[in-house]
């Protein structure tokens, strides 16, 4: 069974990824923020990491670089709906490593379908 870590601040979003991704049969992970995300992924090494940008503390950018320092080969999908400044940082987390980046709001499907391409 395929597992993914989410890392995002929003519980409800959170949530509903869970939700998606156990009823798709994935095992989930889930952290509140970067660095919640980067401990838990160092006891569980998910196959995939889905990571909010914009959060308290260590955000998105800052633990998919510490994420990809320390565990390089590390698959990480980057979403964010902060797209109000410059430079694009969904653009800045594909720099960083990211392979794949969804911008909110986007639906379960679209993000399934990429889930599944990269963990095929």
């Amino acid at each position: 069974m395929k597992s993914i870590l989410i890392i995002d601040d929003d519980s409800l979003l959170r949530g509903m990824l869970k939700d998606v991704f156990e009823f798709n049969g994935f095992k989930v992970y889930a952290a509140s923020h970067g660095q919640a995300g980067i401990d838990l992924y160092r006891k569980e090494h998910a196959d995939l990491v889905i990571t909010d940008i914009v959060m308290p503390g260590k955000d998105g950018l800052e633990t998919i670089r510490d994420l990809k320092k320390e565990y390089p080969d590390v698959k990480i999908i980057a979403i964010s709906g902060a797209n109000t400044v410059a430079p694009d940082r969904l653009q800045v987390a594909r720099g960083f490593g990211a392979i794949h980046t969804i911008r909110k709001p986007f639906m379960p499907d679209d993000i399934l379908k990429a889930v599944r391409e990269i963990l095929v």
